[in-house]
């Protein structure tokens, strides 16, 4: 693992300045100065559409190419096989639609009830169809999925499974590959919500083995705007949702409905070059490489934070982790919820707000897990979500101002 230079990384991002700490991170990050400054200067000197034969419409067309092509690179697949737009609930929301003609009655859609809504939402409409859905719940006392129990879920009916990379309550990092495995020994499609995991880790979706794989760039750093990879093979065969003049073959763009944000797809170029200069400072070369390099070197900043502040709460008999109590990069990423007893998380959080410390509590539309295990009645769970611009000096003065509140 590589340290990483925390003065200069927080030196890019004009928002820490304030004299906030914010640890809410999981609900959007704070913007890098070089997506502001490509989004401004965007809407004032390119703001034309794509497609026309004139200069202008052509550069607009070719930064939305370039924001494919730096997005294939973060990912590791082709620019072909991205797709944008808003959000990730909505790019969910898309797939599913585009996947009504390919889920017939009896079909099965697994899901898991540690996902956001985002991710469930969207597939459950299909049991007006006849689609019946399968769910694949986490144990109630560690909050973990079982890899047996999907199994045991599958049968030659399973035509999806949808699952969380890392919940963004538990920050239990899942294992994408070995379930990858599973889903597609019984010959059916992953459809992984990867939310709260993009800002924390490298992401290889030819490793990872996701058919479709999604993430919210608002929380990696940039703009409201979202990335969706996919394979080319199974884009193919997803309905149009656009326009009925556009065919199957029209991939991306026929899921992408109303086009994708010209002026947020190029500011998002400057997430992806972020990173990769966080590892060009570590010596990495340009390319692929520098964004592993970079992720090591958030990894290795993070796993110090969430150690940190884990050994704390360990140290209060009232506390009680929700999730693992690991800090280990390979067991989770740095958003750490716990509760205190019956106490209110409302109360807890509202009394740290007075250090100007920003953290949160609730559900975060991961609703399913809270009802379900009683987490509702103490007003959720509390939630600090910390990447790698967070200082051990912003823990230490969350941890003063938990303390007396625990």
């Amino acid at each position: 693992m590589t340290a990483l230079d925390v003065d200069f990384a927080r030196s890019q991002f004009p928002g820490l300045s304030s004299p906030w700490a914010f640890m809410d991170n999981a609900g959007g990050s704070q913007v890098l100065r070089r997506v502001a400054d490509r989004m401004h200067e965007h809407l004032l000197n390119a703001a034309v559409q794509t497609g026309a034969s004139y200069a202008p419409s052509q550069e607009t067309t070719r930064r939305v190419g370039a924001a494919r092509e730096a997005f294939a690179r973060f990912m590791n697949c082709d620019p072909g096989e991205i797709v944008l737009g808003p959000s990730t609930t909505i790019l969910l929301r898309f797939l599913s639609e585009s996947m009504t003609g390919r889920l017939q009655p009896g079909d099965e859609i697994v899901l898991t009830n540690v996902d956001h809504e985002a991710n469930i939402g969207p597939w459950l409409k299909h049991a007006a169809r006849g689609v019946v859905i399968k769910w694949w719940r986490c144990d109630p006392e560690t909050f973990e999925l079982d890899l047996e129990e999907l199994k045991r879920l599958m049968t030659h009916k399973t035509k999806l499974v949808c699952v969380t990379h890392a919940s963004n309550i538990l920050g239990t990092i899942n294992p994408i590959p070995e379930i990858a495995d599973i889903v597609h020994a019984a010959n059916a499609e992953l459809c992984v919500d990867a939310v709260a995991y993009a800002p924390h880790r490298a992401i290889d979706v030819k490793t990872f083995g996701a058919d479709y794989y999604v993430f919210s760039v608002y929380k990696v750093f940039g703009p409201h705007f979202a990335v969706m990879a996919g394979s080319r093979d199974k884009l193919l065969q997803l309905d149009n949702i656009y326009h009925y003049f556009f065919d199957k073959s029209r991939v991306p763009h026929k899921l992408e409905p109303g086009n994708a944000s010209y002026e947020s797809a190029y500011g998002s170029i400057g997430s992806v070059d972020y990173v990769e200069e966080l590892g060009a400072r570590t010596g990495a070369p340009a390319g692929r490489a520098a964004i592993e390099a970079g992720f090591d070197a958030i990894a290795t900043q993070e796993e110090a934070l969430t150690r940190r502040l884990m050994d704390f709460l360990a140290s209060r008999n009232s506390v009680r982790v929700i999730g693992r109590t690991s800090a280990a990069v390979e067991d989770r990423v740095s958003t750490v919820s716990f509760t205190v007893g019956r106490e209110s998380s409302r109360r807890i959080v509202e009394a740290v707000d007075k250090a100007k410390v920003g953290i949160r509590y609730g559900d975060f539309y991961a609703k399913r897990i809270v009802e379900e295990h009683g987490l509702g009645a103490t007003d959720g769970v509390v939630r600090v979500s910390m990447v790698h611009y967070n200082t051990t000096a912003e823990v230490d003065r969350l941890i003063a101002a938990l303390e007396p509140n625990l």
